[in-house]
């Protein structure tokens, strides 16, 4: 017999995104009647990081990555928003391109075709790479995969990537989503080689600690915690939560790795920014 608690439990979660699927979709309807949901060029920052990396082969001299994460398509971002963010990726001539999740939030079959749309137009000679967020996997990690690939994404679930030029090789990393428990670093390593170039996309940035421990990567790249949406003079990022208490916003060194947090391109639960605007993030890889 089923635990009436389960039962409550399940109703209430269910009855939960049905409430937030509708509501972001009438705030959507709202935002399109009033014109906010616009793509604004001014409205997105542009970073450039360059990074030095220890016996990086000169193939990958100015070797270009551009970051984008936490889409949240459908919660303010729609089709055109997404297709202007795209027209930014290709601007900046990507080699290759990396999302790290979040590309929905609480509805999947009303958006999915006008989010692939956009998503194919990604120009990049060494494609897209991306990780899950955990509204893909709470949205259902089944039903958000083939829709990414679909996108023309190749998904790192604990997983790695090498991309080849001639003989070298610089290799790319991903985790499955902290949150949810689907992270595997121990598979990740395993797959990885022990030498050559090597960064990792984890969704969310206080996966660093761990990730800098293995002394395997020379930079983590992440989103999640939209840089914290509000960042205050003297005080920084204001808003830290599950998994961005450490790295909310911005660069840091963790032992011998980078970390990037990028502010990503969309939100979800409210829209406010305040000195904290959706980011793009260009790294260009350089000899040590």
């Amino acid at each position: 017999m089923n635990n009436p608690n389960d039962l409550h439990a399940t109703w209430h979660g269910r009855l939960n995104i049905r409430w937030r699927a509708n509501m972001q979709m009438s705030m959507a309807r709202l935002m399109r009647h009033l014109g906010r949901d616009r793509f604004r060029r001014d409205d997105f920052a542009i970073t450039h990081l360059p990074l030095g990396v220890a016996g990086l082969d000169s193939a990958f001299y100015g070797y270009r990555i551009v970051h984008i994460t936490d889409i949240h398509y459908g919660h303010w971002v729609t089709q055109e928003r997404l297709e202007g963010i795209v027209a930014l990726i290709n601007e900046q001539k990507p080699d290759l391109v990396v999302n790290t999740g979040d590309f929905i939030s609480y509805v999947l079959d009303e958006v999915a075709p006008e989010m692939v749309q956009a998503l194919q137009k990604i120009d990049a000679p060494d494609g897209s790479l991306a990780v899950m967020g955990n509204h893909d996997h709470w949205m259902g990690a089944n039903r958000v995969r083939p829709v990414l690939r679909e996108a023309g994404l190749t998904l790192l679930d604990n997983d790695v990537y090498p991309v080849r030029r001639g003989e070298a090789v610089l290799y790319v990393a991903g985790v499955d989503n902290v949150t949810v428990g689907a992270d595997d670093l121990t598979a990740v390593l395993t797959k990885l080689p022990n030498d050559g170039p090597a960064l990792i996309l984890a969704h969310e940035p206080d996966f660093a600690d761990e990730a800098a421990a293995t002394q395997r990567f020379f930079l983590q790249l992440s989103g999640h915690s939209h840089g914290s949406q509000i960042i205050l003079p003297r005080i920084g990022p204001l808003l830290r939560g599950h998994h961005f208490k450490k790295y909310p916003a911005g660069r840091y060194q963790v032992g011998d790795m980078a970390l990037y947090t990028s502010h990503g391109v969309g939100t979800h639960t409210f829209r406010l920014r305040i000195n904290c605007p959706p980011e793009i993030v260009v790294v260009t890889l350089h000899p040590a």
